[in-house]
């Protein structure tokens, strides 16, 4: 069977490639128009069928393949400007507007989209894709393959003020980078703050969804995942495999461990221990989370029945 495109299940027709990743939805399989399907191999269908263990990630694979993303072509627009002893690999496209300041590197076959900015000395490995908007600022360092959506900002000022006697704030001066690893993805409008001193890091593979703020020297892990609107306070580390959903906050100065999840809205004001799952204000586990939960919407009809008991209580006391 030949596929040119791929589609959902319920749109796909003659020469599409679908997928089916939860058993919930097999019985769409029934009646589906798609000429293949991406199946596991606990499903059974008539359609042509490519089997994995894992159909979503193959469904991914697949929309690389069929579809592939449009590349700007290698070249420097008439309006880009270089800074003095800027070093471009081969292959790199640089847009309309785009500025690169001095002694910067940018590695082979890298995109700088329109008005990206690069600061001076700063760094960027090869195959890395900046779109517009993108700032990237002094002396900061970006990995191999590393996307950046619209608008981000990568090493702007950590949040730090010290106050005098006269409760006037005081700018402590923020002379660290901002390292980012290999085949990191950064969202759109995210912020990541420079340090003080050495380095704020975001960990190999890590994925950080849009409107994410990561303060001055904090450390995320390897492979972790920043949903839409998280929060990270300074001098906060993040382990390996970490998922915070959407709009966590996470304290200043304290650990969260390898392979912790917490729930969207979560608050955490303490470190939390390795493969620990936490919700709520302030974070507890999530079992805990629920039962409260479930107790919480109850609480009035519970505070009239304890003083209607502690008023019969008083009664029986005078007797």
């Amino acid at each position: 069977m030949e596929v040119a495109r791929v589609a959902g299940i319920e749109d796909a027709g003659a020469g599409d490639l679908t997928f089916v990743a939860n058993v919930r939805y097999a019985a769409r399989l029934a009646t589906t128009r798609a000429t293949a399907v991406i199946v596991g191999p606990e499903l059974e269908t008539p359609l042509p069928s490519l089997l994995s263990k894992n159909p979503y990630l193959t469904f991914a694979r697949a929309v690389a393949v069929l579809h592939p993303k449009p590349r700007p072509a290698a070249g420097i627009h008439p309006t880009a400007q270089l800074g003095p002893g800027a070093v471009l690999g081969e292959g790199v496209h640089l847009g309309a507007y785009a500025v690169v300041g001095a002694r910067v590197r940018i590695g082979a076959r890298s995109v700088l989209h329109p008005q990206v900015v690069v600061y001076d000395d700063a760094v960027i490995g090869d195959d890395c894709e900046l779109h517009s908007g993108v700032q990237v600022r002094e002396a900061c360092r970006l990995g191999q393959r590393v996307v950046i959506q619209n608008g981000a900002v990568i090493g702007s000022d950590g949040f730090g003020f010290a106050k005098d006697e006269a409760g006037r704030y005081a700018k402590i001066p923020q002379r660290g980078i901002v390292v980012i690893e290999d085949d990191v993805e950064i969202g759109a409008l995210t912020a990541i703050d420079r340090a003080a001193l050495r380095e704020t890091r975001i960990g190999r593979g890590s994925k950080l969804d849009n409107l994410v703020q990561v303060g001055h020297s904090v450390t995320v892990g390897e492979d972790t995942v920043l949903a839409g609107q998280v929060g990270i306070a300074g001098s906060t580390k993040i382990g390996n495999h970490v998922t915070l959903a959407g709009q966590v906050g996470v304290a200043g100065h304290l650990s969260v461990g390898d392979g912790v999840i917490a729930s969207a809205q979560t608050g955490i004001p303490h470190d939390v221990e390795p493969g620990t799952f936490v919700s709520g204000y302030p974070a507890i586990e999530n079992r805990d989370w629920l039962k409260a939960s479930a107790i919480f919407a109850k609480l009035p009809r519970l505070q009239k029945r304890v003083r209607e008991l502690e008023a019969q209580l008083a009664e029986l006391l005078k007797r």
